[in-house]
């Protein structure tokens, strides 16, 4: 009796733990396996993410993940379009599979989502009424000079000011770059905050009325690395991502495929690992 007892257990105890193996399942591999189209998520992000007048996915964050993907086997791809503020809120609640939105990795993203190894060095810069009427290059100079800013919500332009010293009254965070732009065109706003690229492409929209300042201006810290972002139980899928990637990166295909959205050789990552990144930024 006792023994039977025993073996009903360890039965019991294997098909609990067989149960919860299978709910651990590598759900986005599974997924792909299975025929099933990849979602990736973005937002509206020139040039590094955007809808095509089709709803294709367009700019070089998308151009790498889409050669990445393709080189592992998967062309069977749904862009899902949201704004910033919903990428991760979007991935965590299973809306999409990936998020290619071209996302800074920090500490506390990292915390949220599971980063593949860089695809990009990128800085910030500023755009400001044409002439520059206040001088302003760095967030000491929009301290100083008791400046506002204005940056996307989500934006590490946010916490970047904020380490600057920057008020947090002084720090409009708004749902979009359209909306940056505005600020600053209007003068509700100084200066507005982004990645050197976004910055470069909202001038183009309005180059009689602001200019952008050079990114080098900012400090070393300011600058940050840009990955593909995977939720945290896909770690099957992101370990061979990973390595599709390192084959990729850097190859005449992948610049070609990322060069059309201005992504060049001076962009590519260099040997820093997400690990050492999600530690220090």
């Amino acid at each position: 009796m006792r023994i039977r007892t025993i073996v009903a257990a360890f039965t019991t105890a294997a098909a609990l733990f067989a149960s919860a193996s299978l709910g651990l399942a590598d759900d986005l591999s599974d997924r792909a396996k299975a025929g099933k189209p990849i979602r990736i998520g973005f937002a509206h992000e020139i040039p590094w993410a955007y809808p095509g007048d089709k709803n294709e996915p367009l700019g070089f964050a998308n151009a790498l993940a889409l050669g990445v993907l393709k080189s592992m086997g998967y062309t069977n791809i749904e862009p899902v379009v949201t704004d910033w503020g919903g990428l991760i809120p979007g991935l965590q609640a299973g809306r999409f599979d990936i998020i290619t939105g071209g996302m800074y990795i920090t500490g506390k993203r990292c915390a949220n989502v599971s980063f593949a190894e860089p695809m990009g060095k990128f800085g910030d810069a500023f755009i400001v009424k044409k002439s520059n009427p206040k001088g302003i290059e760095t967030y000491q100079d929009i301290k100083k000079n008791d400046a506002t800013m204005a940056t996307v919500s989500g934006f590490v332009n946010v916490d970047a000011a904020l380490k600057e010293g920057i008020a947090e009254d002084k720090i409009m965070q708004l749902p979009g770059l359209t909306e940056v732009l505005a600020a600053v065109k209007a003068g509700r706003a100084d200066a507005g905050a982004g990645n050197d690229f976004a910055m470069k492409d909202l001038v183009k929209s309005a180059p009689e009325d602001i200019e952008v300042t050079d990114s080098a201006a900012l400090p070393e810290w300011t600058f940050n690395w840009v990955a593909i972002a995977f939720k945290p139980e896909d770690k099957d899928f992101l370990k061979a991502y990973n390595e599709a990637q390192a084959k990729y990166l850097g190859t005449p295909e992948m610049l070609e495929a990322v060069g059309k959205f201005q992504y060049t050789k001076a962009q590519l990552p260099g040997d820093t690992k997400t690990d050492w990144i999600c530690a220090n930024r």
